[in-house]
């Protein structure tokens, strides 16, 4: 070891109190950035885990294929495992309604596609031979063909043709250009119903119907799975295996490995990653570089000195770094001891939070990667190496003279440190003294400030976003607040409904129920009728024309029960007379769902029928405080919302006009002790009762509990974020004062010396806390207060009409402004109390060198 490292290492042991707390700031940083790191190194492996189960573990599908292929890859050294399905062939779906999917496929499964690919079975059971089938449920939904456990499919099946070309499930469906060939007919009974296969895409043309078969390899029209054994070897796969044939790959998986070709996902988490990774090098830096930098205003006499007898500038910046290097040596790994064992309890704290947002019946466990940990070494010594050549370097780069005599840091003009006269009858001598330090060393001073704004501003940002997270959250759950379970449906007939709603509403638990429904109609209205507010935010969506009086929109009507009806009346203190809704008699009208745009007169709606020879005209009055009612579906979204609420009793005579544009969406809603249990029994119920109707059932409970649970872990994990940014901040002040007061020693007791008693000595100090925190404070809660808007801007647009409301973050300013005078404060009776136990006559004769 030469002996600037010598000097380097006597340097650490003589201040071992500014080491340790670097050792510490650099450790907290690690781990930090350990922790990052393994987190979403985890939470990756989460999301691959919880996609394989619901979309099956597989990389590359060829949908159209034969057996010799499956022979090819089942020998390729790159493949892992091989899965193939019988491609039976397509059958026309009679009375089909999407016209880009008119087609029945039968896709042939054997035992082992059964075991591995995923499938969610609604009601009845698996085929159990070639003559069974399940149905995908959204052949009613999507199809608008009703097809029920128990029928009997008689279908004619064949391929699909486009000239000479064979058609596969991958290609969409030509209008006009292709034909079905078919060559057999086969019949199936149906006894199960599933949602929409996960080997189906979207924009397949066929409806996958899945039966059993023995085996599938022997057949010259296959779909094959393959999984390989390094998936980040995909694309050099498909290079060899797939060139000039049909493939579709698994992109709900390899999303999360950052393999597909949608890129957005993996550059929102690098960029999330790369931010808070940032902020933890910022504060890292703004603590390792105050420590070196006054380690070398402490040692730049000494470097003068080695200088003098021929020290290369080259040799002194070596030193510095050798420095910083075992501070990283012991720093580092203990941080990433710290990091790990965090992480993994943070980990198992949340993993039922995760298991309610996500997937239930997937693990978040800690998966700690080489690479990662790496990485975080890699950034958290360059974060060292760069905090301690920066000083270093400007250190090495002085005149001899210049560190000898210990004049760059400290220049002392009149001009500089005049203070006025005003300011000396306010703030007396020990006032004046603390004042007058305080502008001759601006630059260190100003570090101190930096560090401790850092802290006020990341308090403040992270404390209003989580209350703004909490609002989006709240504003989401205040239109399903008053009840937990709802059920609706736009294919069921109202004969099947009602038994169904009373037999639902009797399960255990239930202790509140209501039923409604939601017709759309094609209504006139009159411009001049619509509000000001209505029509600055839906002129442009309603096709307002200024030259006409009237306007054609879409008027949605519910109806509710005739007994929440008349309560609804009574709270408005409405006559139910006047407000019956029978005959021209009025009916109780809303503008959703933005409650303050209320007319302050009736409004007349008139619906007419299809066929324009009738028509019925109704008034409304508008009220701010209505029933919950039947959500809309996001896909029949129009832009605006104008809503009438009449009793269920009246809708024969909306229904007598035939004036709907959609189908009546049926509806109820139920409040439960326990609304899991109450959800399986429903379920269980509607599949007893063999309606085969596309409906929805919502656990909205649930659907609350999840967004309390997301809440949770932000709030989890900013708090440990930010607490862990802090903690460095405190290390940085903590280092920077007491390593400041400690240079000043000389000073300090040249003033106890002359007199100065322990009183005003500690009345300077106190001063020079209040300059810091004044200081910190003018700069840090303007832009932290700017911060906070700044995310109340970012969390409120794209909201549901934006009903983020802005909260000034008085409590965590006070938080902020409490916390630094208190960090202040401490380390200064910390130093100052080592300070005036030391021997005066030793301070002034120490150069501290």
């Amino acid at each position: 070891m030469n002996i600037f490292n010598k000097v380097a290492l006597q340097g650490l042991k003589k201040n071992r109190t500014r080491t340790f707390v670097t050792i510490i700031g650099v450790a907290m940083s690690a781990a930090l950035i350990t922790a990052v790191a393994c987190f979403a190194v985890s939470l990756q492996d989460y999301m691959i885990n919880g996609s394989i189960t619901k979309y099956g573990n597989w990389h590359v599908e060829f949908p159209d294929t034969d057996s010799s292929l499956i022979q090819s890859q089942a020998e390729n050294s790159s493949v892992a495992d091989t899965l193939a399905l019988q491609n039976i062939g397509y059958s026309t779906l009679e009375g089909g309604q999407n016209p880009d999917k008119p087609y029945l496929f039968i896709s042939g499964w054997d035992e082992k596609a059964f075991n591995t690919l995923p499938l969610q079975l609604l009601s009845g059971r698996l085929p159990e031979n070639e003559n069974e089938v399940v149905i995908p449920a959204h052949i009613s939904s999507n199809g608008g063909v009703q097809i029920s456990i128990g029928d009997t499919l008689t279908l004619s099946v064949g391929s699909r043709m486009k000239g000479n070309e064979k058609l596969c499930q991958h290609d969409l469906y030509s209008h006009g250009e292709e034909t079905l060939v078919t060559n057999e007919k086969k019949t199936y009974t149906v006894v199960g119903i599933c949602q929409r296969p996960a080997v189906e895409e979207f924009s397949a043309p066929g409806y996958t119907l899945i039966t059993k078969v023995n085996a599938v390899t022997d057949n010259d029209s296959l779909t094959a799975f393959i999984t390989l054994k390094n998936p980040y070897g995909l694309h050099s796969y498909i290079k060899k295996s797939a060139d000039g044939v049909d493939y579709v790959l698994n992109n709900e998986v390899l999303r999360f490995m950052g393999l597909s070709g949608e890129k957005t996902l993996v550059i929102l988490l690098c960029s999330i990653g790369v931010i808070l990774i940032f902020l933890v090098m910022l504060g890292s830096v703004f603590l390792i570089y105050n420590s070196f930098n006054i380690s070398l205003n402490e040692r730049t006499h000494q470097f003068g000195i080695l200088m003098s007898v021929g020290a290369t500038e080259k040799q002194l910046r070596h030193s510095v770094l050798f420095e910083g290097f075992c501070i990283g040596v012991l720093g580092i790994p203990l941080g990433i001891l710290t990091g790990i064992p965090v992480i993994r309890i943070i980990l198992a704290f949340v993993e039922k939070n995760f298991k309610n947002i996500m997937y239930g019946n997937v693990p978040l466990t800690l998966k700690v990667s080489v690479p990662a940990l790496i990485a975080a070494v890699m950034i958290s010594m360059v974060t060292i190496l760069i905090s301690a050549y920066i000083p270093a370097k400007k250190a090495a780069g002085m005149s001899i003279m210049e560190c000898i005599r210990q004049t760059n840091e400290i220049k002392v003009e009149a001009k500089a440190v005049k203070t006025s006269k005003f300011a000396e009858l306010l703030y007396g001598l020990e006032g004046m003294l603390a004042l007058k330090n305080f502008k001759r060393n601006k630059r260190r001073y100003r570090s101190i400030i930096l560090s401790l704004m850092l802290s006020v501003i990341l308090t403040v940002g992270t404390s209003s976003f989580v209350t703004y997270l909490n609002q989006t959250a709240e504003a989401s759950s205040q239109v399903v607040e008053e009840y937990d379970i709802s059920f609706h449906s736009r294919d069921i007939r109202e004969e099947d409904f009602f038994p169904l709603y009373e037999n639902m509403k009797n399960v255990p638990g239930v202790t509140k129920s209501s039923y409604q429904a939601l017709s759309s109609y094609s209504c006139t209205l009159n411009v001049s009728e619509l509000s000001e507010h209505f029509m600055e935010e839906y002129g442009e969506a309603i096709g307002y024309d200024p030259i006409k009086e009237t306007v054609e929109v879409q008027l949605d009507v519910q109806f509710v029960e005739n007994d929440i009806y008349q309560d609804l009346l009574k709270k408005q203190n409405l006559s139910p007379e006047k407000y019956s809704g029978k005959g021209e008699n009025m009916v109780i009208a809303g503008i959703l769902p933005q409650k303050w745009y209320v007319q302050e007169s009736p409004m007349e709606f008139t619906i007419k029928s299809q066929s324009g020879s009738d028509s019925k005209t109704v008034l409304g009055t508008f009220i701010q405080d209505y029933p919950d009612l039947l959500p809309a579906d996001a896909n029949e979204w129009t832009g605006y919302t104008l809503m009438l609420i009449a009793p269920y009793e009246v809708k024969p005579q909306f229904d007598a006009l035939n004036a709907d544009i959609k189908p009546a969406k049926l509806g109820m809603t139920f409040e439960s002790e326990n609304p899991g249990q109450s959800v399986a029994a429903m379920k269980n119920i509607i599949d007893g009762s063999g309606i085969t109707s596309y409906y929805n059932l919502y656990n909205v409970y649930a659907i609350l509990e999840q967004n309390r649970n997301l809440i949770f872990i932000v709030n989890l994990f900013s708090v440990v974020f930010i607490g862990m940014i802090s903690l460095i901040a405190v290390a940085n002040v903590f280092n920077t004062i007491s390593t400041n007061i400690r240079l000043r020693r000389q000073e300090l007791a040249m003033l106890r010396s002359v007199g100065m008693s322990d009183r005003d000595f500690n009345k300077m100090m106190r001063f020079e806390c209040v300059l810091y925190g004044s200081q910190t404070m003018l700069f840090g809660l303007p832009l932290s207060l700017l911060l906070s808007y700044l995310i109340y801007l970012g969390m409120n647009w794209g909201t549901i009409e934006g009903n983020n409301i802005f909260i000034f973050p008085w409590n965590s300013m006070i938080i902020s402004v409490v916390g630094v005078f208190l960090i202040v404060f401490i380390t200064m009776l910390y130093t100052t109390g080592k300070i005036r136990r030391e021997n005066i006559i030793d301070a002034l004769r120490d150069e501290m060198t």
